[in-house]
């Protein structure tokens, strides 16, 4: 409703659009036409409910890939909730790549516009006692025998759960920033990059949690052509800062998972160490984090994370499934 003024009276496509209720919402807004995309069956409830509420004179479903559906107009907007775990585990940003490339009008909208990853180190104390410690003594019987698969069933895959700002010992580090007006889909197959965080605090390091924020911006400067390769300059990433496309910052609308914003189903995405790494204030903890598609199932995400701290180095490999 806050880009109103962008949305009424124009074409919008909605990208994965699940029960309808974005496209709903911009049928609310006054647009003109909105095509509700979804490949799932959930299409077909879709259009129970655009008929329900007497909306399918402007909502047109459509029961199929966004790859393979056709719609016979260029659109002047696509929003589409396509954020993942960890933003980019079973996300549809590929999806929305393929309707921008498509049908999106040069100075188009796109809604969510941009998207970060972000990476911080976490002391979670509660959580690897009550996962670990609790084998050491159950009942007033010596299990420590459990605790190494105790620590492989609790660990050896990233867990999806809800952290606070206590847990976070650094500031946060970008991992990834993402312009949905220039992204491209081989950009999002690996994504690499090396970090150093320095404790602010003594405590010890349990893991790194990742999360992601997304903004809600008005149109693009209409430089370039979005049906070609080229990228606007302006949205780059330059020397990790992000030029802002907007006039004014103020106006931007922020959809944040950061473990201090108020929690969201998609809460925080951990990946725990087997064992804690006692920290001294100030000392550093840098190393290389890398993501991909998995070969074996293109919604599956490896995680790979290499880390130095105190002089000793560590390598943990993960899967998102």
């Amino acid at each position: 409703m806050q880009h109103q003024s962008f949305i009424a009276g124009k074409v919008v496509v909605d990208v994965g659009c699940g029960t309808g209720i974005l496209a709903i919402f911009c049928a609310q807004a006054g647009a003109k036409r909105v095509y509700a995309v979804d490949a799932s069956d959930i299409a077909l409830q879709a259009n129970e409910v655009v008929k329900a509420n007497n909306l399918s004179d402007v909502i047109v479903v459509l029961h199929g890939r966004v790859e393979d559906v056709e719609i016979d107009e260029e659109v002047d907007v696509i929003i589409s909730e396509w954020m993942g775990y960890m933003l980019l585990y079973e996300s549809m940003l590929g999806s929305v790549i393929t309707a921008r490339d498509r049908w999106l009008k040069p100075g188009g909208l796109i809604l969510p516009s941009n998207a970060t990853l972000y990476m911080a180190p976490v002391t979670h104390s509660d959580r690897y006692s009550e996962s670990v410690d609790f084998w050491r003594n159950v009942y007033g019987i010596d299990m420590s025998a459990m605790l190494s698969l105790a620590k492989q069933c609790a660990f050896e895959e990233p867990s999806v759960e809800t952290i606070t700002g206590e847990n976070i010992l650094t500031w946060p580090h970008v991992v990834k920033y993402i312009d949905c007006y220039s992204v491209t889909i081989p950009e999002l197959e690996t994504v690499t990059t090396g970090f150093k965080f320095n404790s602010m605090m003594r405590a010890p390091l349990h893991g790194f949690a990742f999360w992601f924020d997304v903004e809600f911006n008005g149109p693009a400067i209409p430089t370039s052509d979005y049906h070609s390769s080229t990228s606007f300059t302006e949205n780059h990433l330059v020397n990790g800062s992000q030029r802002k496309k907007r006039t004014n910052p103020s106006e931007a609308l922020v959809l944040s998972t950061a473990p201090e914003d108020p929690p969201t189903h998609w809460q925080q995405t951990l990946i725990y160490f087997y064992d804690p790494i006692e920290l001294e204030q100030d000392q550093a903890i840098e190393g290389l984090v890398t993501l991909t598609q998995s070969k074996e199932n293109a919604r599956f995400m490896n995680i790979h994370l290499e880390y130095t701290s105190g002089g000793r180095s560590h390598v943990k490999e993960s899967v998102m499934r």
